[in-house]
């Protein structure tokens, strides 16, 4: 896709992703079903430069690795973003990389103490059906729990919810 997208505003209409307690972390769950064919789904998420696009405008993401990125197991992908105002690095690994199905990123440096995403892809009736499952751990857990419904909770559902609506808009 062009990084060049022009979206408008985001609305609230989206669902908010599951978020269940697992461990000592949590887990968030998200599944859209897109109009687009499965290859350009695909695509599109294979693309490191669309992550500015589905990443809300309040984080500040900016990829610090050069475009385009050769995705693919072990590929390395450095952000900075910004956290309650706080600028921030984030370095992620592609763990797995099976094109047209699924891939995993996981963060080796930045706000969680453990943050793995597993992105998957399959053909349904009408598209494709995407989903997200984020198995994130907040530093100093349990310690830090009392911050996650009042600050990472909110946040999470407010990324992913802009995340399902520029998505929507994309690939229909």
């Amino acid at each position: 896709m062009s990084s060049t997208l022009t979206l408008s505003p985001v609305s609230t209409t989206a669902p908010a992703p599951r978020i269940s307690p697992l461990g000592r972390g949590f887990v968030l769950e998200s599944r859209q079903l897109v109009k687009s064919g499965l290859d350009e789904t695909f695509a599109f998420f294979a693309d490191a430069a669309n992550l500015e696009h589905i990443t809300p405008p309040f984080l500040g993401f900016d990829i610090r690795t050069p475009l385009p990125i050769d995705m693919h197991e072990g590929t390395l992908i450095e952000y900075r973003l910004r956290l309650m105002g706080v600028p921030m690095g984030w370095l992620t690994r592609i763990d797995r990389w099976e094109p047209g199905r699924s891939f995993v990123d996981t963060q080796l440096r930045g706000p969680y103490a453990r943050w793995v995403h597993l992105h998957t892809f399959e053909r349904a009736e009408g598209g494709t059906l995407v989903g997200d499952r984020v198995e994130y751990m907040l530093p100093l857990a349990p310690l830090s729990h009392p911050a996650h419904p009042l600050f990472v909770r909110p946040m999470l559902e407010r990324i992913f919810r802009h995340r399902f609506e520029v998505i929507s808009r994309v690939l229909g």
